[in-house]
């Protein structure tokens, strides 16, 4: 099979410890590239904070962001968008104060947390939220808060790291973004692979041609994937492109 889509998750997959691109990464990338692949980021990060790694690997490719609740068509161009209600992230948050823990919330244009939360309702409901997270080190309380938030029957859950949960509008994930890409670029998921290391990664992984979970990966990811590759310390991209794609 001849893949003409490569997706990759950023944060544990592409980026090492130091949320830095190596050098063998980016050859392969590159090289992906002059082979015809198309190369494409699906994250669940913030389109502000994906664009210096865009600009550095001359991407002009479209785009999953915030696990995808954006699709970008290109660089700066907007495909979709899928919001969160601003009643839902009211009572995410006070879920999430109730249980002590930690909590970020991002709109399109601002990541908020507890230390620079909109001060009232109105300020709140101002804004197009994109994607509730929780942090919290205790499993037996965030297992509790991820009951809670399944109860509702509103949320697509998933993790970015075995002590948070993610929250996106139910339905709405990696691999829904990437079926958008696919239509856009007039081609199958069966001719796609994609990298990644989360449970943000899992729908995605599951449902392309050729899952590849990194070395690092949450096990479920492993189980799910159809090849494993090296770490994100390991070069582990640049490792599946040589051994899978070219």
């Amino acid at each position: 099979m001849k893949y003409k889509l490569l997706a990759l998750d950023m944060d544990g997959t592409v980026l090492n410890r130091q949320h830095a691109i190596s050098a063998e990464n980016r050859r392969w990338i590159s090289r992906a590239i002059e082979s015809g692949i198309s190369v494409m980021f699906a994250t669940g990060r913030e389109v502000q904070s994906v664009e210096p790694y865009v600009k550095e690997l001359g991407l002009t490719s479209p785009m999953v962001s915030v696990n995808g609740s954006e699709i970008w068509q290109a660089p700066g161009v907007l495909m979709k968008r899928h919001i969160l209600l601003p009643g839902w992230v009211a009572e995410m948050r006070e879920l999430a104060m109730r249980k002590g823990c930690w909590f970020w919330a991002y709109t399109v244009d601002e990541v908020y947390t507890r230390e620079n939360w909109p001060a009232g309702q109105a300020d709140l409901e101002q804004r197009q939220w994109l994607k509730f997270g929780f942090r919290c080190e205790d499993p037996a309380v965030l297992a509790g808060i991820r009951q809670s938030l399944k109860d509702t029957g509103r949320y697509e859950l998933t993790n970015s790291s075995p002590v948070n949960i993610e929250v996106n509008p139910l339905g709405i994930n990696k691999a829904s973004g990437i079926i958008e890409i696919c239509s856009l670029l007039g081609i199958g998921l069966q001719e796609v692979a994609a990298c990644g290391d989360s449970l943000n990664d899992l729908q995605m992984i599951r449902s392309v041609g050729l899952g590849i979970a990194m070395g690092n990966a949450q096990e479920i990811v492993k189980q799910a994937a159809k090849a494993v590759t090296g770490t994100n310390e390991e070069d582990g991209v640049a490792q599946a492109i040589r051994n899978y794609l070219l």
